[in-house]
């Protein structure tokens, strides 16, 4: 479980191929305070075990699942990603509560800068509209971030200059691809009512 507040922007350094997987190495030495092997590490917002850790970084196994159901199957060398050391249960919870289950992929559909404020829209995957809601919470990347309007197909947020500068969302393009993971809350709500009206 996360918070969907990033604690740093690391670097894959290494992609390596498997026959039905992908092995990351990735850089970043915020998260490595205290993590062992067996941890949890959100990258871009997906839930990742460390395989081998070290002072600056760590290796993690991507099944194909995950490859196929997020953006990491598009990370390479170089690429920057969102990274944040699972929640503890006696500290703050700043942003929502993030499974790092990410259910979808969208696509920055426009960006609107402010002088103090930035307005991304994103584009959201077939059925999952229903789930987000205006001032819910989503996380996109593994930011938690607030909905200003939902749509059926799509949904805005507004941006500080500090989630700008601190996470991989103020260098997104129109067209890049996001990792989008909505409040699990309504996912169970839902499920209940379709078991309580079976």
């Amino acid at each position: 479980m996360f918070t969907g507040i990033v604690e740093e922007r690391g670097r894959v350094s290494v992609v390596e191929p498997l026959s039905d997987a992908a092995r990351l190495t990735v850089e970043g030495s915020a998260v490595m305070d205290g993590t062992r092997p067996g941890d949890s590490i959100s990258v871009n917002g997906v839930c990742l075990t460390v395989v081998e850790a070290r002072p600056d970084g760590f290796t993690a196994d991507v099944m194909a699942e995950t490859l196929n159901r997020s953006s990491l199957g598009d990370v390479v060398p170089g690429s920057e990603v969102n990274l944040e050391r699972a929640a503890r249960l006696d500290s703050r919870i700043g942003g929502h509560l993030v499974q790092g289950h990410v259910d979808g992929t969208g696509t920055v559909l426009a960006i609107e800068p402010g002088d103090n404020w930035t307005v991304m829209r994103f584009s959201l995957p077939d059925g999952l509209g229903r789930y987000v809601v205006e001032k819910g919470s989503i996380a996109v990347d593994g930011v938690s971030l607030t909905v200003v309007d939902a749509g059926r197909d799509s949904f805005s947020v507004s941006l500080i200059p500090t989630t700008l500068a601190e996470t991989t969302l103020g260098q997104r393009t129109v067209g890049d691809r996001v990792n989008i993971e909505v409040d699990a809350l309504a996912k169970y709500v839902e499920r209940l009512i379709e078991w309580r009206n079976s």
